[in-house]
């Protein structure tokens, strides 16, 4: 079984692409941390630096959105920032920094056998809808564009 954040991820990636981005990174990494996904909207090419918090159900946390404090922020926007530096021809367009809040508990036997779905196929994914993965029952909560900005 993968990872219960991979998994989160990965239902926001297909999430991204089924609503005209294109998926660049995941799991970008450098010696200031780590971006979960980068993507490119398609139609006003933004690049979009995507947070993914995957909690469960009934959490303390607001669905991870209180794990994305200023620190956190400061860590995502330096390591956006080497990621245009190393991708220099990428620098001049706008950049947006989103946060996805995922939330996921067990999934009962009788509703995962009726409703296992693929996430790479083509599942169809909504926000507060929720999809069945493996044994785990997933929902993209929220997702916030322009969560946070440079400062």
């Amino acid at each position: 079984m993968k990872n219960i954040g991979k998994l989160g991820e990965e239902l926001v990636g297909k999430w991204l692409e089924l609503h005209n981005y294109d998926l660049w990174q995941q799991n970008w990494r450098c010696r200031w941390g780590e971006i979960d996904i980068i993507a490119q909207d398609r139609e006003n090419k933004t690049i979009t630096f995507v947070e993914v918090k995957t909690r469960s159900k009934n959490n303390w946390d607001e669905n991870g959105l209180l794990a994305v404090d200023s620190t956190k922020q400061e860590k995502i926007i330096k390591t956006a920032s080497m990621f245009l530096a190393k991708y220099s021809h990428l620098a001049e367009l706008p950049c947006r920094f989103d946060v996805a809040l995922v939330s996921y508990g067990k999934c009962l036997a009788q509703r995962r056998d009726n409703a296992k779905i693929d996430v790479k196929k083509n599942a169809q994914l909504t926000i507060g809808k929720p999809v069945i993965v493996e044994q785990y029952e997933f929902t993209i909560e929220n997702y916030l564009k322009s969560a946070f900005e440079l400062s």
